[in-house]
């Protein structure tokens, strides 16, 4: 439904730094007063917004919905993910972790091999460390760019169990007799595929899901051992 889906983009755009007048936002979608007014209210008891005197505000998970939902009803996803705030996406990420157990390390840099490297979040729930890229958009999920994405990934997780055990005053499982290392690609709606070269590419909205399966899944994915 486009006038759902513009609605939706345009309280993306129009949220981004707070709530914002409902009368703003329809004018700004181009829809009737009266249609804009239905959909506020069906968004609302569906859980993806606040409404309260003609007021919207929505909050970094309500956020991440609707983005989906907007993409679900056909809009681009780079076009969608350019109204996303990087640190709502990778905060949902850090939360998830931490609910389910995990010492969250934001932004990792180290050395290794003379190189600067860089992984956006770090989870250690002992024997696991997870080593999440965070791509909240992606422009397509051809196997080329899928292969590319994935191998860097690899490559930042390879590196960090190399240097691992001269970080054990930077990260929790540096300290670790055994550490299994998997790197995986965090995603804002689901591709064609789930997984790529035994990596796991992980909608945002499915990643608790994820972590619940993950210790059964661990033999199954590709993982690099502490030294």
């Amino acid at each position: 439904m486009d006038i759902e889906k513009d609605l939706i983009i345009s309280i993306l755009k129009l949220t981004r730094n707070g709530p914002v007048s409902s009368k703003i936002v329809k004018t700004d979608a181009r829809v009737t007063s009266e249609m804009g007014e239905k959909l506020l209210r069906k968004m609302q008891n569906d859980g993806l917004l606040y409404l309260q005197k003609d007021v919207i505000e929505a909050d970094s998970l309500q956020r991440l919905k609707l983005a989906v939902n907007a993409i679900h009803l056909g809009a681009d996803v780079e076009n969608v993910s350019n109204f996303l705030r990087w640190q709502e996406f990778e905060g949902i990420a850090v939360i998830a972790l931490e609910r389910n157990g995990y010492n969250v390390t934001r932004n990792l840099r180290f050395k290794h091999a003379g190189r600067r490297w860089e992984i956006d979040i770090v989870g250690c729930r002992k024997p696991l460390v997870l080593c999440v890229d965070c791509k909240h958009w992606h422009r397509g999920t051809y196997p080329s760019a899928l292969k590319r994405v994935v191998e860097e990934q690899v490559e930042r997780a390879f590196a960090l169990s190399k240097a691992l055990p001269d970080m054990k005053d930077k990260i929790e499982c540096a300290q670790w007799a055994i550490a299994k290392l998997f790197p995986a690609v965090l995603l804002l709606v689901t591709g064609r595929f789930k997984f790529y070269d035994s990596v796991p590419l992980v909608p945002i909205l499915q990643l608790q899901d994820f972590l619940s399966q993950l210790p059964a899944l661990t033999d199954l994915l590709k993982y690099f051992t502490k030294p």
